[in-house]
């Protein structure tokens, strides 16, 4: 199912038929509205959907399965139109789009993006890629602002409690959502962007779309790590056994491994079996042994093991007055960790004198599917329409029955004023720069963006956020 013509929404295929006569070209703008999740959106996605779609020619077998599934389905299909970007035009989209630069850090009802049509024999196209255009921005950019988020909370209480922040916070949140999303891409583009705050990750498909769409080298890591099925097929009566195999196995000087911990009786796990029976097995392969309790309350359930690992391992305490386990032992918390465990966790530990040296956070799906395009309000609206005899007219909504609604009216620019972003129209830019720039037209990428570019815009924005 890769035929751009077809992905877009049914009544999309009629509205070349809608617009005035007298249309040339249309503006329309990308934005996250004012909404209860968050006050800014980091952005990011728009280049994989640049890359994986516009910058591929359309094809004559591209028209003509559109023109027969339109046709059956019951809405009109502009094969003139196609047909003119088909042969005028290579097959290639005549657009042009404007862009933030990705990771940056934007207030909500900022535009993100903005899209205008170049061939004025199409203004329809502009409004016609909505659909694509609008979810390649939405999911990666709502993902990549919950992870942003989660980043703060913890570099906050890492800043606290930890002797080492900078080196500790790249691998404090780690994704688990790859099987909790409703597609591989899902797991491609939602991975991809938690991997602009982190580079812990278990959704392989993350990697390869850093490195497609961002040129990124590998852009997250992993360690080995036991699952419950590889625990249990030892059985309750080998449990020592399994965990033995997992040093065995995996456990070499300055080297990590994971080991699920709570098949059985967690407690009883890391007292009698990782504290006392293999302790020493511990400490002699000169490994990090990583405890991972998966139920059970979890704000409490890891400050308890954290406190058995302090009996039976002992530790340090750091120049911040907190406690730091014996580097033999740390913690993974991945079971039920959304942004408010996250923040009470880090709470609890902060409070109880805990560095976040000890503890690494686990997300699946409250990081990758439990968001919509809701979550912050995004929206793709026209603001402005060219007409024949070459003057713009403004274009807008503003609903009487949802006044929250109400669009943008005129062509956007963004401009920074004493460190903060802000909209005004193009006409009123005067020497300001307009922070929008343009990174596609007519078939080409104007700008291609590297992953770590992104990744330190996004950094320095943290490091904004949590000085302000």
């Amino acid at each position: 199912m890769t035929n751009p013509l077809l992905a877009t929404d049914s009544y999309k295929q009629s509205h070349f038929k809608q617009y005035p006569p007298d249309a040339r070209v249309v503006s329309a703008y990308v934005e996250a509205r004012s909404n209860p999740f968050s006050e800014s959106v980091l952005f990011f996605g728009l280049q994989a959907y640049l890359k994986n779609t516009l910058l591929k020619p359309i094809t004559a077998s591209d028209v003509e399965q559109a023109r027969r599934i339109c046709t059956s389905h019951g809405v009109p299909f502009n094969e003139a139109g196609w047909l003119a970007i088909l042969n005028d035009h290579g097959g290639l989209f005549p657009l042009e789009i404007r862009a933030l630069p990705e990771g940056t850090l934007a207030p909500s009802g900022v535009p993100l993006v903005q899209v205008e049509n170049t061939d004025e024999r199409m203004p329809w196209l502009t409004t016609w890629v909505e659909t694509a255009l609008l979810r390649s921005v939405w999911y990666p950019s709502t993902v990549a602002t919950l992870s942003f988020k989660a980043k703060e909370a913890i570099y906050r209480g890492l800043l606290k409690t930890s002797d080492d922040p900078e080196t500790q916070i790249p691998f404090k949140l780690h994704d688990f959502g790859a099987r909790g999303v409703s597609s591989a891409e899902s797991a491609a583009l939602g991975g991809m962007a938690h991997l602009v705050n982190f580079a812990g990750t278990d959704t392989l498909e993350s990697l390869q779309a850093a490195m497609t769409f961002y040129g990124a080298d590998v852009a997250g890591f992993s360690i080995p790590a036991a699952e419950h099925s590889t625990i249990t097929s030892w059985g309750p009566d080998r449990e020592q056994a399994a965990y033995a195999n997992m040093l065995g196995q995996f456990a070499e000087k300055d080297s990590l491994v994971a080991v699920v911990s709570d098949s059985y009786d967690l407690d009883r796990a890391v007292g009698e079996i990782w504290c006392d029976a293999l302790k020493d097995e511990v400490l002699r392969s000169g490994a990090t042994v990583v405890i991972r309790p998966d139920s059970g309350d979890p704000v409490a359930t890891p400050i308890r093991v954290l406190e058995t690992l302090w009996e039976g391992f002992g530790g340090a305490v750091n120049g911040k007055g907190a406690r730091v386990l014996n580097p033999a032992v740390r913690v993974i918390q991945g079971d039920g960790m959304t942004l408010a465990t996250i923040e009470a966790l880090v709470g609890r530990l902060v409070d109880e004198n805990w560095s976040l040296d000890n503890i690494a956070f686990g997300m699946g799906g409250g990081l990758l599917q439990q968001v919509n395009r809701d979550t912050m309000r995004f929206a793709m609206k026209a603001n402005a329409l060219k007409v024949a005899d070459g003057t713009w007219q403004d274009v807008s909504k503003s609903p009487a029955t949802d006044p929250a609604k109400a669009s943008k009216a005129g062509r956007q620019a963004v401009v920074e004023t004493s460190g903060r972003l802000t909209a005004v129209r193009r006409e009123d830019l005067g020497t300001r720069t307009d922070m929008l720039q343009v990174v596609y037209r007519n078939g080409k990428l104007v700008i291609d963006q590297g992953f770590d570019d992104v990744r330190t815009r996004a950094m320095a924005h943290l490091k904004e956020s949590v000085s302000a």
